[in-house]
Order: C-alpha cells, then structure tokens, then sequence
C-alpha cells in the first residue's frame, strides 16, 4: 500500500511540478492571450473554427468544439466549431489519399480564408496535423497549435503556437493541454458573451 501511496503522491507532484513551469514561463501567457485572440477574430468576422488531433489530443480537439458549439459553463448561442473527428471521413480518406490526408482534405472541403485552425499534437510532429497546417497557412487559415517542445515542426507553421514543454511523457503535456482548451474557451466566452461573467 506504501508503494501506491507514493507511486499517487509522485505522480501528483510531478504534475503540479510540471505545470508550475509552464506557469512561470511568461511566453506561456502570451501565447495563450495571443491564440484566444486568433480564434476570437475568426469567430468575429463569421468564419469557423477547426480543430485536429490524434488520440487523446483528437478527444480534446472534439472536447474544444463541443463546449463552443454547446456551453461552458452558462448558457449562451454555439459558435461555430468543428472537430475533424467524423469516421467516415477519417476511413473515406485514409483509405483513398492516405492517412497522413485526413485533416487537410475536410479544410480543402470545407475551410476558408479567415477561418482558424486549433492544431493540437503532443510531439508537434504529426504527419497529418502538419499536412493540415501547411494546408491552413497557405489558404489564408490561421493556425493555432497546441504542442509539447517549442520549436517543434508543427509549431513553427502556427500563427501562434503554445508549447507545454518538453516532458519525457506526452501525459504531463496533455494535463497541460486541457488547462490551455479550458483557458481557450473561457477568454472566448468572455469576449462573446460577457453577461456570463459578471465578476
């Protein structure tokens, strides 16, 4: 039991150690401010918002849509998101084009000029969240990316892109990740419908 017991208590510590770095670096704030106000633009002038990811960083890329498209916390009207999340898409295209196509394909279909796109990718070198960003940025979508190691591939095609840090784990870098989405949507929330946070 003394061996769970550290094995909990190291884990917790490791995570708030690793968090507390992010926080004291001051380009973690910026960019967070920096990429709200990208998706906050977008959704401002009627264009959408995408987002991409692979395993858990696809289920945050769909948990960042959901809660613009429903709520966050008070009720309030969608905005407009979407996760490139859809199987017969992902299984249409994979099959034909390729894996490494699945993301770029749904904005050739669907995205536009002054749209943005929410890249997420622990290792910032996904071939197909990459592909993706290659597409936005040369199609006039700003990129957004959510990483772990600054300076990654993925990062350096974003129009802003927050880094985690580098962690031997991608686990650390995702517990950071949800706390970035959350902040996201907040900083959203609070531009569009400031009648929800009154204080």
């Amino acid at each position: 039991m003394n061996d769970t017991k550290q094995i909990i208590t190291g884990t917790l510590t490791e995570a708030r150690d690793y968090l507390e770095r992010f926080l004291a670096d001051e380009n973690s704030t910026h960019a967070i401010a920096a990429a709200a106000a990208a998706l906050i633009a977008a959704l401002r002038n009627g264009g959408a918002v995408y987002s991409c990811g692979n395993g858990g960083s696809m289920s945050d890329a769909m948990h960042f849509a959901e809660e613009l498209t429903g709520r966050y916390r008070d009720n309030r009207p969608g905005l407009s998101a979407t996760a490139i999340s859809d199987p017969g898409h992902i299984s249409c295209v994979a099959n034909d084009f390729g894996y490494e196509h699945i993301f770029s394909r749904y904005l050739q279909a669907r995205g536009r000029a002054g749209d943005c796109l929410f890249a997420i990718s622990t290792s910032g070198t996904s071939k197909n969240v990459i592909k993706a960003a290659e597409y936005a940025r040369d199609n006039g979508i700003h990129v957004v990316s959510l990483t772990g190691t600054a300076g990654s591939a993925l990062g350096q095609l974003a129009t802003v892109d927050i880094s985690a840090g580098a962690s031997r784990y991608a686990d650390r870098v995702q517990e950071v990740h949800i706390k970035v989405i959350h902040i996201l949507i907040e900083l959203i929330e609070r531009d569009f419908f400031p009648e929800n946070y009154p204080v």
